[in-house]
């Protein structure tokens, strides 16, 4: 197993859009309609999925997959993940422009949890992203928020979902898995309706294509190149009876201890499948504690994990995360790991 997830804290190049929107045979009139719609589609997506700069001329990071063999097992990687992917983007400036939907709300630093977009980090070599999602204003499309702040009101997850198949298809030898979670606290519903928009989404002919298609296990790095796996942190209980597919793990968010250091959730019963999970993000020490003593507390109980990971379980899943938050002297601190930091973990 070495799968260890460390969610750290941690003009789109629209030249080969024909490669996702074309089809063999095409008009060339119809595949320039193609192109232009994708391309209108990871533009609107651009707030979230950032700049496409390709990859280093000195860090071979775009396609570190390429070299690994087909069958090594997903759970025994080590995958450098994002947590709040989302957030890279998010600003003083864009929180005043969005009061009118979310209210007034705490300084913008406290809910930015990365500096490099989605595309970005991709480039980067990460490969495993925390995709938080909610109704947009209007209860019509889905967003992305960081707990109340919404992040970019114009952006679906449509949008976010294409801009990830189009990355993927310059970057067929790799995966990633995408962590997709229900943000509660944001004042919209969570109702049949959108339950059935996101389950549409992913059973698409196109989603298909670009979604690993097995159920209860992540199986290995040949069945998943090319592909997006699902961590699904999010019920599917409103669901129509028809609508029965089930892709990735499901990590049920009823089990998911709130601020656990040593969760342990199962998620395959029948073949024995469990997630060891460090979701360790709010200090338990005194509030009149020092930065240092805060981060040392988090650190200690990263590495404790991390370190289990290499010792136990080892065809099991283990997902540490990297960040935390705390409020030391009234000011928020929400430690951010640059681009250039190792992964520090085995999954998340």
């Amino acid at each position: 197993m070495f799968f260890h997830l460390e969610l750290g804290a941690l003009f789109l190049s629209l030249s080969p859009l024909s490669s996702l929107a074309a089809l063999p045979g095409d008009h060339p009139s119809q595949t320039a309609l193609s192109q232009a719609a994708l391309s209108d589609i990871l533009l609107r997506g651009l707030p979230i999925l950032g700049p496409d700069d390709g990859c280093s001329k000195t860090l071979n990071t775009c396609d570190w997959m390429a070299k690994i063999p087909d069958d090594t097992p997903l759970v025994r990687m080590n995958l450098p993940g994002t947590h709040d992917t989302s957030t890279w983007n998010y600003s003083a400036t864009t929180q005043a422009s969005l009061t009118r939907y979310t209210g007034p709300l705490p300084s913008a630093d406290i809910f930015r949890c990365q500096e490099r977009s989605l595309l970005q980090s991709l480039n980067d070599g990460i490969r495993v992203f925390d995709l938080r999602f909610a109704y947009n204003p209007g209860n019509d499309t889905i967003g992305f928020y960081h707990s109340a702040a919404l992040l970019a009101p114009t952006t679906t997850m449509t949008d976010v979902f294409f801009g990830l198949y189009q990355w993927l298809n310059k970057h067929p030898t790799e995966a990633v898995l995408v962590s997709i979670n229900h943000e509660g606290g944001t004042g919209t519903p969570y109702d049949a309706k959108i339950q059935e928009m996101v389950y549409d989404l992913i059973n698409s002919d196109i989603g298909k294509r670009y979604w690993v298609q097995t159920s209860g296990s992540l199986g290995t790095l040949g069945q998943a190149r090319g592909k997006l796996a699902l961590l699904q942190r999010f019920t599917f209980d409103l669901l129509p009876a028809y609508k029965t597919n089930r892709i990735g793990i499901q990590l049920d968010p009823g089990h998911w201890t709130d601020n656990g250091k040593s969760i342990e959730l199962v998620y395959n019963v029948d073949k024995g499948l469990t997630a060891f999970i460090e979701d360790y993000y709010a200090s338990s020490l005194p509030l009149t504690s020092t930065p240092s003593q805060f981060i040392e507390d988090k650190f200690n109980v990263t590495t404790a994990h991390l370190g289990n990971a290499t010792l136990f379980n080892h065809d099991q899943l283990y997902i540490s995360f990297a960040s935390a938050a705390a409020i030391v002297g009234g000011v928020g601190m929400t430690p951010r790991f640059p681009s250039s930091a190792p992964p520090t973990s085995r999954l998340l």
